[in-house]
């Protein structure tokens, strides 16, 4: 309780909205977690409702901030705590990436260069995904993702079907009648938020996929297929 009051007051005296937002996201992930555990489960629209909050935070923030683009994912050698996951979204496209020391937890912006470092919003997912595999990311590599996330997901019961296939800087996944179909749908309608970070199933992808490949990654696209399958374009970026 007390590290939510601080986070909460921290807002009020910082220009963007993020520690906010950050409050937000861990209610909305305490519920996800709930809903993932075989002996509890609460009502979806519960799970969705409170993450279309942070989501919706997460717009305010950047519709508040001169940052234009895709946020970019960020790798764990431009992390000062590499098992973390950040989303550096730049003020100008082609600025370049942070270095490590810019990126510490309590670090809202980046001036050299200049952007706003965010908490995915698939950050915890995704850490939960390293717990039940029992391994973090950063020890695999993106063959390893291909083999274990689809067998994954089913025992979650995120969804009974999940490709991943690699093509040069490319990754594709494709997910069918997947759980956060609803919340997906709500974050298109969140046009920065869709264009920087994603929906928090892409984004908690993205966050694995940074870590596995060591490399910067963005969520290029995401689109709603007439099947009701949703298809996703991760990019793997040089650095």
């Amino acid at each position: 309780m007390e590290t939510r009051k601080i986070s909460l007051e921290g807002s009020c005296s910082v220009t963007f909205f993020i520690p906010a937002f950050i409050g937000l996201g861990l209610t909305f992930w305490g519920v996800l977690l709930l809903y993932l555990t075989p002996t509890k489960y609460v009502n979806l629209e519960l799970l969705n409702a409170t993450a279309s909050s942070s989501l919706a935070n997460i717009e305010r923030t950047l519709s508040n901030t001169e940052t234009t683009g895709k946020g970019i994912y960020l790798p764990p050698k431009r992390l000062k705590d590499y098992r973390s996951s950040i989303v550096f979204i730049p003020r100008k496209a082609d600025d370049p990436l942070p270095e490590p020391e810019e990126t510490n937890q309590e670090k809202l912006h980046s001036e050299n260069p200049g952007g706003i470092l965010l908490t995915p919003p698939g950050l915890a997912l995704s850490r939960l995904f390293e717990k039940k595999l029992g391994t973090s990311f950063t020890e695999t590599d993106l063959p390893y993702l291909q083999k274990k996330l689809s067998r994954l997901f089913e025992e979650l019961e995120i969804t009974k079907n999940l490709s991943i296939q690699v093509e040069d800087n490319t990754v594709t996944v494709e997910v069918t009648n997947h759980i956060f179909k609803d919340l997906c749908e709500e974050t298109r309608k969140l046009p920065k938020t869709q264009e920087a970070v994603g929906c928090p199933l892409s984004s908690a992808i993205a966050c694995a996929l940074a870590k596995a490949s060591g490399k910067p990654v963005t969520i290029e696209k995401e689109m709603q297929n007439l099947d009701g399958s949703t298809r996703i374009l991760h990019r793997l970026l040089e650095d």
